[in-house]
């Protein structure tokens, strides 16, 4: 049985801990990358979340990609690939940091929008804000134990919110189903 999905109340130290992982990997690629995004539900003040950092480092370049990779696995990130999701490298983190979820990311590419895009409309509309938590925390009792139904439960009001911030169907739609198909 795969573990539960936790969602608790904001923890107003989730910047905090952001920053105290965002330091060492910030030293790692400084001279390449062009920032590291504080994105997911922790980065949005009040918003209920799983108790997991997600960090974008933003890259200009996808020729950057081996570089990002050798300098993260000097820090014991462990590359795992796109999953599935174009202009995105995904990284387990070492076992001995707190909970987070690592991407290189390009700059131009969509998965990136859409993360910034996401907390940005959160992070301006408190009412959204309200609304996304209970629906999360009713998902998380719903489908304790199935990270796709949960994923896929929320998609409607993720996907409504970034129509509101001015992506295109065509792209409303791959997320869809990069949604669908997320391990």
């Amino acid at each position: 049985m795969s573990q539960p999905i936790v969602v608790v109340d904001y923890d107003p130290t989730w910047p905090e801990v952001f920053e105290r992982l965002r330091a060492p990997v910030w030293r790692a690629v400084q001279d390449f990358a062009l920032a590291i995004e504080h994105v997911g539900s922790t980065s949005v003040p009040g918003l209920a979340a799983k108790p997991i950092i997600d960090m974008d480092v933003v890259i200009a370049s996808a020729a950057l990609i081996p570089l990002a990779i050798e300098r993260l696995g000097t820090l014991g990130y462990v590359h795992r690939g796109n999953l599935g999701i174009e202009g995105r490298e995904a990284f387990q983190q070492p076992a001995h940091l707190p909970p987070h979820h690592l991407y290189v990311c390009l700059q131009d590419s969509v998965s990136l929008r859409n993360h910034l895009a996401l907390r940005d409309y959160l992070r301006a509309y408190p009412a959204a804000v309200q609304a996304y938590g209970a629906l999360k925390k009713r998902l998380a009792q719903e489908h304790a134990h199935n990270i796709e139904a949960y994923i896929e439960a929320k998609s409607d009001l993720i996907l409504s919110m970034l129509a509101q911030t001015g992506f295109e169907t065509e792209q409303i739609a791959a997320i869809r189903e990069q949604n669908r198909a997320k391990p």
